[in-house]
């Protein structure tokens, strides 16, 4: 069975400041940044199934990528990843789902190495412990070495998330439903913490911060996604 891929490019970016949505925001080396997931993807996994969740300017993307699947949220303008998530993983087709935001530059390494989670059918979060961000996701861990917490209010983290995740099959119904429990304006990242709350749900937190992965969301942090590339 292919690995099912999810991009979640429907949101404005309005932090970067471009006037074309944040997933094709072009990379020094003439690629953009959903491009270069397109190509990750592709370069670890060879055929995977991949569909994009699209909303603002969405005609754009599609024009950009006609070779992969779309799901339109259409409210995109009032609601934020998680109503985008949910929608996506309705629609998908049987087994787990591996999913990051539209606006994650990376190293394809990372798929290389969360590979064997996925073959195991683990849920799990890639993380950098590294670095720990004020304003991004971050996580503890439970005693059992599990996400615990998963949030931007997190005290005392562990680290940040890096915006690439997975849900195994037998996780993916649970999400789906804590998701649809979620305030329209939560992150996806709240689906998963109900999730470990209420119904004990395993998810794993990877850690890759020897490989570079950064979520661009101001100028800075594409200048940073270029000088890697």
């Amino acid at each position: 069975m292919p690995v099912q891929a999810v991009i979640l490019a429907a949101g404005m970016g309005t932090r970067l400041g471009r006037p074309w949505p944040k997933p094709l925001t072009p990379l020094s080396d003439g690629r953009t940044i959903m491009q270069q997931q397109i190509d990750n993807l592709r370069a670890v996994f060879g055929d995977p199934r991949i569909t994009t969740v699209v909303g603002f300017k969405l005609e754009l993307i599609l024009e950009a990528h006609p070779d992969v699947a779309y799901v339109y949220n259409e409210v995109y303008d009032q609601t934020n990843t998680n109503r985008s998530l949910l929608k996506a993983l309705r629609l998908s087709g049987e087994g787990g789902v591996l999913w990051m935001n539209g606006d994650v530059v990376f190293d394809p390494t990372v798929l290389t190495r969360v590979q064997p989670l996925i073959d195991a059918e683990q849920s799990f979060i890639c993380v950098n412990t590294a670095v720990v961000g004020e304003e991004e996701v971050k996580y503890t861990v439970d005693a059992e070495g599990h996400v615990d917490l998963l949030s931007k209010q997190v005290v005392d983290a562990l680290g940040e998330a890096v915006g690439i995740n997975y849900v195994s099959a037998e996780d993916k119904a649970m999400l789906i439903e804590r998701l649809a429990e979620c305030e329209d304006l939560d992150y996806f990242e709240r689906g998963l913490e109900l999730m470990i709350e209420k119904d004990a749900a395993k998810v794993l937190p990877f850690d890759i911060k020897d490989l570079f992965a950064v979520e661009v969301d101001f100028e800075e942090d594409l200048t940073r996604a270029n000088e890697h590339l």
